[in-house]
């Protein structure tokens, strides 16, 4: 069992294709298919099942996966810890992020970064908090900074609270509670309301905000960005609840505080222990921005 063979297996699995996963892994495909199959050969397992138009990893390659990505990852650190201890530190560092992120300048930080570590490869992704700590529990995304409170770190996790940012009511210009000083949970469920999507961190605190309230609301529509949220409650399709630092760029929507709705912790979060020397060097600067 070879790590290129196991770097091959990752990327068929991750992009659902032979073709594709030879493009990625700057091979031809007859090349990577061959070593799949040895592999298989060697387990005495099949890892995918290949037909003309689709291919599908099996119980066993789904098995198979996540061993084969920390054994990756593993490799990956090693090489890192063994260069950072001749020179400077090399490698990737990937970096995931809620949208926006207000909590910390993180395009001065990344420059300050790149200053002290220009060989580090950084690539950054944003997608919802559930998607992001699965990825750095995976190892295929170094730190993430969401929006989650210090209890609710899963075990193994190491966090760094950033900011505690309070949370507004949104509502379209000229509406009812427009300059209101305050909304309640329940005066806000007395209308249709537009949330982000249930796997992300402030919909999960939004929801738990109104079931302790005791009022039950209804999320008519669903944005994937801040920036959709704030255009469906412009058109005057729902109400809105979102970090004051956010609201404070929004021009479209009026601003409210909010009483009844706690809250929210800001956290880079990563593994609590077999980090990367490129993400350690980067939690090492963050901490000096802090």
């Amino acid at each position: 069992m070879e790590l290129r063979q196991l770097s091959y297996v990752v990327a068929v699995a991750e992009t659902g294709s032979f073709t594709r996963a030879a493009q990625r892994c700057f091979v031809v495909q007859s090349a990577l298919s061959e070593q799949i199959a040895r592999l298989e050969s060697e387990l005495g397992v099949r890892l995918f099942e290949r037909t003309s138009r689709r291919v599908q990893i099996t119980p066993a390659g789904e098995g198979f996966l996540g061993p084969a990505r920390e054994a990756l990852a593993a490799a990956e650190r090693a090489r890192s810890e063994a260069v950072a201890r001749s020179s400077e530190i090399r490698g990737s560092l990937v970096i995931g992020s809620i949208a926006p992120l207000t909590a910390v300048n993180l395009p001065d930080l990344l420059a300050g970064y790149r200053e002290k570590h220009p060989a580090v490869r950084v690539t950054l992704r944003s997608s919802l908090v559930r998607d992001q700590l699965q990825q750095v529990r995976e190892r295929t995304c170094d730190i993430a900074f969401v929006d989650i409170g210090t209890g609710e770190l899963p075990r193994g996790f190491a966090g760094r609270v950033l900011k505690n940012d309070d949370l507004v009511a949104i509502v379209p210009h000229g509406h009812r509670l427009a300059g209101s000083k305050v909304v309640t949970p329940a005066q806000l469920a007395e209308e249709d309301m537009v949330d982000m999507p249930l796997r992300s961190g402030i919909r999960g605190h939004n929801d738990a905000a109104f079931a302790a309230a005791g009022v039950t609301r209804t999320v008519a529509f669903e944005a994937d960005t801040m920036a959709m949220l704030e255009q469906l409650v412009a058109r005057g399709l729902g109400l809105g609840v979102v970090f004051a630092a956010v609201a404070a760029r929004m021009s479209t929507v009026d601003s409210i505080p909010t009483a009844g709705i706690a809250s929210r912790t800001v956290q880079a979060v990563s593994l609590a222990s077999g980090i990367s020397p490129a993400a350690r060097a980067f939690l090492e600067l963050l901490d000096e921005h802090r």
